[in-house]
């Protein structure tokens, strides 16, 4: 089977946005050469592809890591590096991202071509506006929490009050600095707790 892209540029006019990245997911998980580990990276891939999230071109990779990524998940699927989304990460915010890839680091299940360029992802995904799931091109926080799971597991562990995931990076981020902004005792009795522990869906 080929794995060219296949699905027909006029499918804009005729699909829904949601119905057009399920296209793209099954087309990408037909290609799968490792679907166990393809499930999240296809889910990212298809929401990129329909102009979903905030990663830019290459996701955010460069360019041969880009292709590496393809290679080593889906043999034989060629697609543009070119982003179509046009929410952009804010890369004026470059140390924070630095301290966020180093974090993340210290937190990987091991070190690997795919856990870098899956922090990689995170962490350009951190620098979007919205939630962490959706500003990464994933289609739910459970997929999110399920990714994190897999390749970050003491990571999750800190996490046992399901904090809302970008919420939580960017605190632990703080507390490493010995930076605390919060002024309540707990956060249970913080005004502000559904904004950090609230539905994200």
């Amino acid at each position: 089977m080929s794995c060219v892209q296949r699905i027909p540029e006029d499918s804009n006019n005729s699909l829904s946005l949601l119905d057009l990245r399920q296209q793209h997911y099954d087309h990408l998980m037909a290609c799968a050469g490792q679907p166990d580990n393809s499930v999240w990276l296809a889910q990212i891939l298809a929401s990129w592809q329909v102009g979903m999230g905030v990663l830019p071109d290459y996701l955010g990779l460069n360019a041969f890591q880009f292709k590496q990524l393809l290679d080593n998940y889906f043999p034989g699927l060629h697609i543009s590096g070119t982003a179509v989304s046009a929410l952009k990460p804010d890369f004026s915010r470059m140390l924070e991202k630095q301290d966020l890839e180093q974090f993340l680091n210290r937190y990987a299940s091991k070190q690997s071509t795919l856990h870098e360029c899956l922090i990689t992802l995170l962490v350009t995904a951190c620098l979007g506006n919205d939630h962490l799931w959706q500003d990464l091109g994933l289609w739910s926080r459970q997929n999110l929490s399920d990714l994190l799971s897999q390749f970050f597991p003491q990571l999750t562990l800190l996490n046992h009050k399901d904090m809302k995931w970008k919420k939580f990076l960017y605190k632990q981020l703080c507390e490493a600095e010995g930076i605390y902004v919060c002024r309540a005792p707990s956060c249970e009795v913080c005004k502000d707790y559904v904004h950090c522990f609230g539905a994200e869906e």
